[in-house]
Formats: C-alpha cells, structure tokens, sequence
C-alpha cells in the first residue's frame, strides 16, 4: 500500500520543513509514502470562503483516482488514540487498497464535493493547529504508528 498526504500551501517554516523531511524519511523504511503540497490558491483573497474551498477542492480531486482511498483531516471526524490509529492503517493494509490519500486542507476546510467523495474524516485533536504544523504532527503519528506495529520501542506504553 502506499500513503499519501495532499496538503493546500507550502510550508513557510525551515525548521518545521526539516522535521517533516525527517519523518518523511523515517517512514520509508515501513510503508510508500509521499507528501504532495498543493500551491496556494492565486488571488486568494479576492475569492469567498466558498469559491476557495470549491477551488482547492478542485485541485485535490485532479490528484486522486476512483480507486483511492480519500480520509480527510476534519475536526468533524473520528479521533483516536495512537494504538488504535496504529491499527486502523493496519485494517486499509489488509483490506488490499492500493493508495491511502489523506487530505489537510486550507484554512477553510473542504468543499461539498471533497465531502461528498471521502471515505472518511479524521481528527487529530479538538484544538485547532495550523495547517503547517497539522502536517508534522500528522507524519509523526503515521511514523509512530508503524513502530507500534513493528514493536519497536519508540511508543511507550
């Protein structure tokens, strides 16, 4: 299987850009993975909250196939608890799915149509994070979760 992370915006920060490049190296030991950055919407500011979700949505439906499986980072959406994460991408790793496409979207969310095409929301956390930082934070957890599926000590229990 491979896991992918489409995210709306470039990351501004070096020092996160690094930590994320970590992990991202980290992973590949376990699992296909890969982060695709999706530009920044132009004249963003000239568009409605409505317009850019529609827009980006746009945009990150361009970069999926039918058969991809589509789970949105969503504060609406399930959360769980490192173990349990742990064994939900074990679930899609057994259930035979090519490609595991999480989508971090901009700063308004997610058009209607992503919505309508997703196979499901996950939330990280009640709090909200920028979506800079969601992306590190998100890496991490998929790194942490192969360890715990592996054994490895880097999970304490």
């Amino acid at each position: 299987m491979h896991i992918k992370i489409l995210a709306i915006g470039k990351t501004d920060d070096k020092a996160l850009t690094q930590l994320i490049a970590d992990y991202v190296k980290r992973l590949s030991f376990y699992v296909k993975f890969s982060l695709e950055i999706i530009p920044d919407l132009k004249k963003a500011k000239n568009l409605s909250e409505t317009q850019q979700k529609d827009k980006e949505g746009s945009l990150i439906l361009d970069k999926i196939t039918t058969a991809d499986t589509l789970i949105l980072l969503d504060e609406g959406g399930k959360q769980y608890s490192s173990v349990a994460f742990s064994e939900y991408l074990q679930k899609h790793m057994n259930s035979g799915i090519k490609q595991l496409v999480f989508v971090i979207g901009g700063p308004y969310g997610f058009s209607d149509a992503l919505y309508a095409r997703a196979n499901g929301k996950l939330s990280l956390s009640k709090m909200t994070f920028s979506h800079q930082m969601i992306r590190l934070f998100f890496i991490e957890q998929i790194y942490r979760a192969f360890t715990i599926l592996k054994n490895e000590p880097y999970h304490h229990r």
